[in-house]
């Protein structure tokens, strides 16, 4: 069987992302940096991960430039992982999956989590790719071109 292609060769930004966080624990670890976890036995409390597994995402994470480590903030011998304003910039991307996991992975009136406006106290309207004008932009009113 043939080994896969890397994908740093591929020319689709889609599949080059989904390289670096495409893994289940990956984003659920970028979720929980986003949500304030810092340390390393809070993420592996909270997401119920081995610890092997979740040593090797975050060292993935570090490596990408998504995360990176810092000394304790309470001056402990502890290292914390902070989101560098690459992995800030997944934000939209963990807002538009929850979105559409509040939407179809839920039963109707089956109880879940709803991201809120802290300003407002209002569920964050809906993530949706908008045109120049600011309408939403349909998949077929779209298409991908390779840039020069």
């Amino acid at each position: 069987m043939p080994s896969p292609k890397p994908v740093n060769d591929e020319p689709c930004p889609v599949a080059r992302s989904v390289d670096v966080i495409g893994d289940r624990w990956a984003l659920l670890i970028v979720r929980d940096a986003f949500d304030g976890m810092r340390r390393f036995g809070d993420f592996q409390r909270n997401l119920g991960v081995a610890r092997n597994i979740l040593s090797d995402r975050l060292r993935k994470l570090v490596a990408a430039g998504i995360l990176e480590t810092r000394p304790a903030s309470d001056g402990t011998a502890y290292q914390e992982y902070a989101l560098t304003a690459k992995g800030e910039n997944l934000f939209p991307v963990v807002v538009a999956l929850r979105q559409w996991g509040e939407r179809h992975m839920f039963r109707q009136g089956e109880r879940h989590s709803v991201l809120i406006d802290k300003r407002t106290g209002k569920p964050i309207p809906l993530m949706a790719p908008r045109t120049k004008d600011g309408g939403v932009l349909a998949p077929v009113a779209s298409e991908v071109r390779k840039a020069r």
